[in-house]
């Protein structure tokens, strides 16, 4: 780590006051784990929510969200449109990088050049963006390519970096990390935010300390931060039991009951708004692990939908996920902008239906293909994938599953020549607002327009593409959430995905910790306090 940054951490944390009795007072020291790493200090590495949410500790955005998701000035005091295609932001003025170093419009325009480039995961943010200009040390304007009524939201995880230390530390290009690539940003920071990074050991710990110089509020009262990895859930509940862990970021729903029954242990559930679902290629002429070969079954509209009715999503809700689940029929779930009930009615199961489609299709002893699964990332995911595997196995359909770590599966599954057959991911729109589901998941893949980034199936219906197009320039609220309606629907009814269910959040604490739990699955630090 950087020596400046190293000094001011370590300055942080022998700043400790004296108890009243004139002893010196005990270290707030918070202890977490979860079952994966964060993977990279790099905000731009990925385009997920443990790894957004962790970096978001030390980098912050020009647009932040306060305890109800509501949007809040941070690295910006106020923005305003001063043209239908413009939106200005002033900046906060007196706000220092962890190295000292001020920041300033140009830090902005660099984060906007570095965010578009190869090896970052977060340019599809930027799909309705036409250029940022500097308008003078502490003003911005963003020009869009046509109205976005919803831009500041769009922002709130962009992570703003250091010109400066980017350029002297050789990381001015974000390095890819689905290609294993390294630069000095992946183990390494220099926001401007609450916390410092103080020690990183990849896949074993990574410890923070207070940033004493940071502009807000300081809301916590902690000293030092450990965030160990513990991919063992047995071995994850014990640490909290025996204390020796204050917090599970990612309960296993087995472990809930004895955490509720333990005293000095608390259990935090809330339904969170990330929809877990099943991708297929539809790119592909032939799929790449599959025992059909010359063609791709997936393309086959009553393939998707066999493979569908064949999913018992309810059995999945209660059984694998113990009722800490909500099975959804879309790719938002409740509590998104442009959710309606009204179509969230999922197809029934209907394996004897299954199997007439698949032969009507011209695969009547069904055939093999490929599954990728994390095993480290969503409530029970590997579990999940599991069940799917024995669904699908009753039409004909082998599935060999391959579920791993998370770096290792996002780096294939979010490679862009559409490198797998069969997944299963999550999403939470980050403007909790459809059309940012429907931009990244179901509009086609073009990378130059911002548009499918995250479409790892290759769906494409030149409908929805319109209907996406206007749904971003629609100032009419109730026009707006029709044309979302109506590109849901299509999706659904051409089974381009198999969405399953929203997941709770749920996390234990002792009950001498309080955190604050957002439906977003973001974990703040800055509101953690130990008693």
């Amino acid at each position: 780590m950087d020596k400046r940054l190293l000094g001011a951490a370590l300055a942080a944390v022998v700043a400790i006051g004296l108890a009243a009795s004139g002893g010196a007072a005990q270290a707030k020291v918070f202890r977490w784990a979860n079952d994966g790493d964060v993977n990279s200090m790099d905000p731009y590495a990925r385009n997920e929510t443990f790894l957004l949410t962790f970096d978001a500790n030390m980098y912050e955005p020009l647009v932040g969200r306060d305890r109800s998701l509501k949007v809040e000035p941070a690295l910006a005091t106020e923005w305003k449109q001063t043209d239908p295609n413009v939106w200005r932001f002033k900046l906060r003025q007196g706000v220092k990088f962890h190295d000292g170093t001020p920041f300033t419009a140009d830090d902005v325009i660099f984060s906007y050049q570095r965010v578009l480039m190869p090896g970052s995961n977060l340019s599809g943010n930027f799909a309705t963006v036409k250029e940022i200009k500097k308008v003078d040390d502490f003003t911005v304007d963003v020009v869009t390519k046509s109205p976005d009524p919803i831009l500041p939201e769009e922002l709130t995880s962009w992570a703003i970096l250091s010109k400066a230390w980017c350029e002297k530390n050789n990381a001015v290009k974000p390095a890819d990390i689905t290609k294993n690539e390294e630069s000095f940003a992946t183990r390494n920071e220099n926001g401007t935010g609450p916390f410092i990074l103080k020690e990183r050991q990849p896949d074993v710990k990574t410890v923070l300390v207070p940033n004493p110089n940071w502009w807000g509020k300081k809301e916590h009262n902690l000293d030092e931060v450990v965030f160990s990895i513990i991919k063992d859930p047995l071995t994850r509940v014990s640490a909290l039991l025996s204390g020796e862990i204050d917090m599970i970021y990612n309960t296993p729903p087995e472990a809930t009951d004895k955490i509720k029954a333990t005293k000095g242990l608390k259990l935090l559930q809330k339904a969170e708004l990330r929809t877990i679902y099943l991708g297929l290629d539809q790119s592909r002429d032939e799929l790449l692990e599959s025992s059909v070969k010359g063609k791709n079954p997936l393309k086959d509209v009553r393939v998707r939908k066999a493979f569908y009715e064949a999913i018992d999503e309810t059995a999945i809700a209660q059984k694998v996920m113990r009722g800490f689940a909500q099975p959804t029929a879309l790719l938002i779930g409740a509590g998104v902008n442009g959710f309606d009930e009204s179509i969230n009615k999922r197809f029934p199961v209907n394996v004897a239906d299954a199997k007439k489609l698949m032969a009507e299709a011209g695969y009547p002893t069904g055939f093999e293909i490929g599954m990728d699964c994390p095993n480290d990332r969503y409530v029970n995911d590997e579990q999940i994938c599991q069940a799917v595997v024995a669904m699908l196995a009753r039409i004909g359909v082998k599935v060999n599953l391959l579920a791993q770590p998370r770096a290792k599966f996002f780096a294939k599954v979010n490679e862009p020549a559409y490198n797998t057959s069969f997944f299963l991911l999550g999403w939470t729109p980050q403007t909790y607002d459809a059309h940012n589901a429907l931009l990244s998941l179901a509009a086609t893949r073009n990378r130059e327009k911002g548009t499918g980034i995250f479409n790892n199936g290759g769906y494409a219906d030149p409908k929805v593409d319109e209907l996406v197009t206007q749904i971003q320039g629609e100032l009419d609220q109730a026009k707006r959430n029709k044309l979302i309606v109506q590109a849901l629907t299509l999706v659904k009814d051409d089974f381009g995905y198999i969405p399953l269910h929203q997941q709770q959040v749920v996390w234990a604490t002792r009950d001498t910790v309080n955190v604050v739990q957002l439906p977003d699955n973001y974990f703040p630090l800055r509101y953690v306090t130990v008693k």
